[in-house]
This record gives C-alpha cells, structure tokens and sequence, in this order.
C-alpha cells in the first residue's frame, strides 16, 4: 500500500481552500462595487437606510456629507460612506385599523 495517497486526492485538498478564498475575494469585490456605485448616484429626494438601519429622506448631498431628513423638522448630517441602501418610497400611510386583525391566509 502506499502511505501518499493518491495525487488527485491531494490536488483537491489544495484546490478547495483555494477556490474558496478566489470566490470570497470576488464577492466581495463585486459587493464594494455596488455600495460605491449607490453612494455616488445618490441624488436629493432618494429615501435611504443606513448600515446603522436609520431611514430617512437625502436633503442635501455636500463632498462626503449626506443630509437626511428622518422624521418632519429633524435633520441629520451623515458621511456619504454611512449610506447602506436605497429603498422604495413609503407607499401609503395606513394605520392600525386598515390592517386586517387576523392571520392572512395564502391564496
């Protein structure tokens, strides 16, 4: 018997970590991309989340300071970089009484 192994056995040992680490480094890189390419096409009136999970309302956008209005009157100055995603404008203000009560069941 031999105490080697089999060298096809050994090339997948070395190639699994390897192709693993060139998928991370790849995904991350495409992941930086895109958070770069959403924070320079900020523009005013775009609702946003934080990475903190703050939402508000771009009201200015200054070099690397982005204003954000988050409630009527109150205005808060974040670093461009802070901004995590952009979300879809609320679509209406419902309140508690136009929800239904129980469970909904799937149609």
């Amino acid at each position: 018997m031999s105490s080697g192994g089999s060298p096809t056995a050994s090339l997948l040992i070395f190639a699994l970590p390897v192709l693993l680490i060139v998928f991370m480094v790849f995904s991350q890189r495409r992941r930086q991309r895109e958070v770069q390419s959403l924070q320079a096409g900020l523009t005013v009136g775009d609702e946003v989340c934080t990475t903190s999970g703050l939402f508000g309302k771009v009201t200015s956008i200054e070099d690397q300071v982005v204003t954000l209005e988050v409630a009527p009157g109150v205005v808060l100055r974040f670093d461009r970089r802070a901004i995590g995603l952009k979300t879809p404008p609320p679509a209406s203000s419902t309140t508690a009484s136009d929800q239904p009560s129980g469970p909904v069941s799937p149609e």
